[in-house]
């Protein structure tokens, strides 16, 4: 852990006051947490125990020392709690602050300048990335078209087996009987019964009377227009 933190006593941090925060935060720090910075603080007197502060990715952390330094208070902020981090630069170095959601205002005065500037600016950074979070891409899964072939030659074989048994039952069913209707021409003449005088027996009058009895049978609907014309024809041959 020490060997973690030698990187930050490049901006003239006190080794001291590095190494006791170390330790400390040996059990702070959160599953996943990593320290970005540490700043601190450089009064123009000397300063037995100054305050420090910590920016991790996940929280800002202010540790000041009590009790000589045997023990030390820390006061934590998440990003999401933080609304804006400021940095005012004097003459005897600088202060952050910052201020929360809740109107909190939190500072650490007697920053060193360059120092101040590295915590702005990791500040600045860590609420950019809260604002607009990275998206990781899902990788599109690889669209698989169904195969229907297979399921094409079942099909063509269904219908092939139901061809055959068509045919078969055709082979097997007598072909159906073909019938032929005759019909008969009708009578030219009508039919006399036995014993009936021919036309060319019969007077004038009993030829006019029978062609009235045809007349008859033909308003009455039992004989049709055609045949009823044949009568006619025939009996005025006679007359």
């Amino acid at each position: 852990m020490k060997e973690q933190f030698k990187k930050f006593l490049n901006e003239e941090q006190d080794p001291k006051a590095i190494e006791k925060i170390t330790s400390k935060l040996t059990d702070l720090l959160m599953k996943g947490e990593e320290v970005g910075y540490i700043a601190v603080q450089k009064k123009p007197a000397i300063t037995v125990f100054p305050d420090s502060i910590v920016l991790t990715n996940k929280r800002i952390i202010i540790c000041k020392p009590k009790n000589l330094g045997l023990s030390m208070d820390f006061t934590d902020y998440t990003w999401d709690e933080i609304v804006g981090t400021f940095v005012k630069e004097n003459i005897l170095g600088s202060e952050f602050s910052f201020s929360t959601k809740t109107d909190i205002q939190a500072s650490i005065d007697y920053i060193p300048k360059i120092q101040a500037r590295k915590i702005f600016t990791y500040a600045k950074e860590q609420l950019d990335i809260l604002k607009n979070p990275v998206v990781t891409a899902t990788p599109v899964e690889e669209i698989v078209e169904p195969e229907y072939e297979e399921e094409i030659d079942e099909v063509e074989e269904v219908e092939e087996v139901e061809t055959e048994e068509v045919t078969s039952f055709a082979e097997i069913l007598p072909a159906a009987p073909t019938y032929t209707e005759t019909f008969e021409p009708l009578p030219t003449q009508p039919s006399q019964p036995a014993g009936e005088r021919k036309l060319a027996d019969l007077s004038k009058e009993e030829l006019f009377d029978k062609l009235q009895n045809y007349k008859k049978l033909l308003d009455n609907g039992l004989i049709m227009q055609g045949e009823y014309d044949t009568f006619k024809k025939e009996i005025l041959s006679y007359m």
